[in-house]
């Protein structure tokens, strides 16, 4: 038998070396390190018997868990929760903006098939008749609308047109019957308002007020006026002045000689052109259009109560069929110089004979000139267009802060309106509305453009400013090749329905009541326009009614 021991025999005995006694006595020093181990094992046990409980002492780890946040935690804590909900927000808008693009194209080619349609059978039918042009002696309406089917629109440089498209419009139909007719002030009361008027455009309003209702009550701003637009292809709507008044507001109508829903840069409409509109009163032809304006204005007479006529706005641009020249002199629609202003003198003439003019706010308001081609800003332009101090009761404008942004653009209200406030104050003594205005999401200034224009309105030489009215839609336009939404609604986002609550609530811009009155804080208080002495055709003969009537 080998002495060798074995791999088990070795561990066995190394194990019994260090702990296990060997002929069951310890060895001098095993006992040593027993002891050693023992004596550590108490101070542990008596360490740990003794300490206190971890939420009573200073530990650093636990006071950390349970100290107060600062005020720089808190700070940061509120500035990522912000950045959170903006983040949401836009997900929420983009998300938005791209349902309403996906509709807005739908539309656009459900149109287009459907014009194709039109075209087809127009042409299939003129086939079977067998007649290749219109038949003589056709007024002057017929004659232009059976001319050629192709639309001229103008050429421009980007940023150079109309912010929109096109505006909404009232619904087609006859008005309902007026059964309780409201209060209303005068006019006189309506030209120099106390304190300004705030109004709102919105997609149905004010035949509908849910949108209007629901951004009033998201921005904490209560509106004193509501504006729509409507062509001359519809009647008057005693339904709309009505609901108005009846929640103490001002109807404000954009009143355009053409087609409702004809687009905004659509100039060729000879069936519209200002010659076709005025006649020829000296040699005894009456306007194409006396008939439907006399009819419009027996039925603003006969409802009684007053409303603000933006008649055919934006004249100065180059993009509406009432407009007399383009960028290159070059007329528009086959108008003349001088024929604009004729033709708001004759629409007025027409409104005083019919017994309205006591009823009617005129306003005449251009765009801002500072986004016109170069040879349609100087001031001769606007001169050339004015009707009189006898024809308009406010001087108005309309103003976008919208891409493409041209250099020097701060998004500051002097930009914006600064030129055409003193062009406009330089023509006429007249009570001022931002008649049409608004600002784009894209390129995120909204909110500060927001807050330069309530603080301009404190401004002791903006006092002549009676109002303003907010395009509260979302539209989407083309800008150089690319389609471009602009969001130009109050509550767009929070920062900028922030600003606008803000700008509104804000004493010394006098949007609210109990506010310093305009006429108290330096503006001159201005008399309502004297009436024109009437120069075309007698006023009928007949009484007009003052009950509420159906429009034809």
């Amino acid at each position: 038998m080998s002495d060798r021991r074995t791999l088990s025999e070795s561990a066995a005995a190394l194990g019994r070396a260090w702990w296990a006694p060997t002929m069951g006595r310890l060895t001098a020093r095993g006992r040593v390190l027993t002891a050693a181990v023992a004596a550590a094992l108490v101070v542990v046990a008596l360490t740990v018997w003794n300490t206190p409980d971890v939420s009573a002492t200073g530990h650093p780890v636990a006071a950390a868990a349970t100290a107060t946040p600062s005020t720089e935690e808190r700070r940061l804590a509120r500035e990522l929760a912000a950045a959170r909900e903006d983040l949401a927000e836009s997900r929420a808008q983009s998300q938005g903006l791209r349902e309403t693009l996906g509709k807005e194209q739908a539309a656009r080619l459900k149109g287009e098939q459907e014009a194709a349609a039109a075209q087809g059978e127009a042409a299939a039918r003129k086939a079977a008749a067998g007649t290749g042009s219109s038949t003589g002696g056709s007024s002057a309406r017929a004659g232009s609308a059976g001319g050629s089917s192709s639309t001229k629109k103008a050429a421009r440089e980007p940023g150079t047109g109309p912010a929109n498209t096109r505006n909404p419009t009232q619904p087609a139909g006859p008005a309902a019957p007026v059964t309780r007719r409201p209060t209303a002030p005068s006019k006189a009361e309506l030209v120099n308002p106390t304190r300004r008027q705030l109004g709102l455009y919105t997609a149905q309003a004010p035949f509908s007020f849910a949108t209007f209702d629901d951004v009033a009550a998201k921005a904490g701003i209560t509106p004193t006026t509501v504006g729509w637009f409507s062509g001359w292809d519809k009647p008057f709507r005693a339904d709309a002045v009505t609901a108005a008044w009846t929640r103490g507001l001002m109807p404000l109508l954009t009143w355009e000689s053409h087609p409702s829903d004809a687009p905004n840069d659509e100039l060729d409409q000879p069936a519209y052109s200002l010659p076709v509109i005025l006649g020829d009163p000296g040699a005894g032809v009456p306007g194409a259009y006396d008939a439907y304006l006399r009819q419009y204005a027996r039925d603003v007479a006969a409802l009684g109560l007053p409303l603000g006529i933006r008649l055919d706005h934006e004249m100065n641009g180059d993009w509406y069929p009432w407009a007399e020249r383009t960028q290159t002199g070059q007329p528009i629609n086959g108008n003349r110089v001088g024929d604009y202003a004729a033709m708001w003198r004759h629409v007025h003439d027409i409104f005083e004979q019919e017994g309205a003019g006591d009823l009617v706010v005129w306003v005449w308001a251009p765009n801002i000139v500072n986004n016109l081609p170069a040879s349609l800003q100087a001031p001769g332009v606007l001169e050339g267009l004015y009707p009189g101090d006898g024809y308009v009761d406010w001087v108005g404008l309309s103003g976008y802060n919208r891409p493409p942004y041209r250099a020097g653009n701060d998004s500051t209200f002097a930009y914006t309106f600064g030129r055409s406030l003193d062009q406009l104050r330089a023509i006429a003594d007249k009570p001022i509305l931002l008649a049409e205005i608004g600002a784009s999401e894209v390129g995120g200034t909204k909110p500060q453009w927001i807050a330069s224009l309530f603080e301009a309105l404190t401004l002791p030489e903006n006092d002549d400013v009676v109002g303003l009215a907010w395009f509260n839609l979302t539209v989407t336009s083309t800008v150089r090749g690319e389609l471009v939404t602009n969001d130009w609604r109050i509550d767009s986002r929070r920062a900028s329905t922030e600003a606008f609550t803000a700008g509104t609530t804000n004493p010394l811009a006098r949007f609210v009541e109990g506010s310093t009155p305009l006429d108290a804080a330096g503006a001159a208080a201005r008399p309502a326009a004297p009436v024109s002495t009437p120069s075309a055709s007698p006023a009928p003969s007949a009484t007009v009614s003052t009950a509420p009537r159906e429009n034809p």
